[in-house]
């Protein structure tokens, strides 16, 4: 079990393992993990700014951190982790800083939200159709204390416009599937994998639709994806009245042709379409560039 504890604006955790006492030391101070938070409170009430709950793991899961933010996210190996794509698409996407309602498709174990509360005071929905990494990102958005700005639903994301309302949302963002469907033989035995990658339960038109659906007029949308499926992105975006705006191409390195697509679009927006510098992961000596750990660590 795990606690977690503000102290002024640094966050510590305390680990208690098989039962024993374990202790933080900082300064002067200090903290046993057995002590109740009201406790804590009333000895030190200068110190203490919030404390959230015990964090409940289950079979195989882990808690990570989400390594340039103050957070943890619960991941496991037997269903589908986040990837740097999510990542980027989080740091991508424009959204409105002290207001708005933005709605993250298709959220997985909830990383783009977390990673979104950390850039707006905005209220965040996320949708995930899976019981299992939907109950992951509940549980992790409980651990970081921001469930009064992120709510999370399970659900289809077909069936979500009817259920939070229509052409309300000033920002949507998806890391969608990325293949279509392949025969039975060729799909992932491993459920929870087969529906992150493939086209089952939902198809990139369902997700243009969607996400049309959900925005107000002038609001924004943006995804991630692979630059086989750009012409279909560009096709969809506009049936379903979302103008392409932004377009960056990520290159695993410079010598290598690009495998992933940020894109960012208007519903209702005039066409402009600006092409962005390239993102480019790794150097020569196969370590991130600059930008890349500034994304990932937070370094300058």
């Amino acid at each position: 079990m795990f606690h977690l504890f503000y102290v002024i604006d640094r966050p510590f955790t305390i680990y208690s393992d098989s039962g024993s006492d374990a202790y933080y030391e900082s300064g002067p101070f200090l903290y046993d993990s057995n002590l109740e938070a009201w406790s804590l409170n009333m000895l030190f009430p200068y110190m203490i700014r919030r404390v959230t709950a015990m964090v409940e793991l289950n079979g195989d899961e882990r808690l990570d951190y989400l390594l340039a933010e103050n957070l943890r996210i619960i991941q496991s190996p037997s269903v589908f982790s986040f990837s740097l794509d999510a990542v980027l698409l989080s740091r991508f996407v424009n959204v409105p800083i002290q207001k708005g309602k933005i709605v993250d498709l298709c959220s997985g174990n909830g990383v783009i939200p977390l990673l979104l509360s950390t850039r707006t005071k905005g209220t965040i929905t996320g949708v995930e159709i899976q019981e299992r990494l939907y109950d992951m990102a509940q549980r992790s958005m409980d651990y970081n204390g921001v469930t009064s700005q992120i709510e999370m639903i399970h659900g289809d994301i077909k069936e979500i416009p009817k259920q939070i309302g229509y052409s309300k949302y000033d920002v949507v963002t998806c890391n969608p599937p990325y293949f279509p469907t392949p025969s039975i033989e060729e799909i992932n035995k491993n459920e929870h994998f087969a529906i992150a990658r493939h086209e089952i339960m939902c198809n990139l038109e369902d997700v243009m639709r969607v996400s049309s659906q959900l925005l107000r007029q002038g609001g924004k949308a943006a995804f991630v994806h692979r630059p086989g499926r750009l012409m279909d992105i560009l096709h969809f975006m506009r049936m379903y009245r979302i103008e392409p705006k932004r377009l960056q191409f990520v290159y695993p390195k410079s010598s290598k042709e690009a495998n992933t697509i940020l894109i960012e679009g208007i519903k209702d927006g005039n066409p402009d379409l600006k092409i962005l510098p390239p993102l480019v992961v790794y150097n020569d000596q196969n370590e991130y560039n600059p930008e890349i750990r500034r994304i990932l660590y937070g370094e300058e």
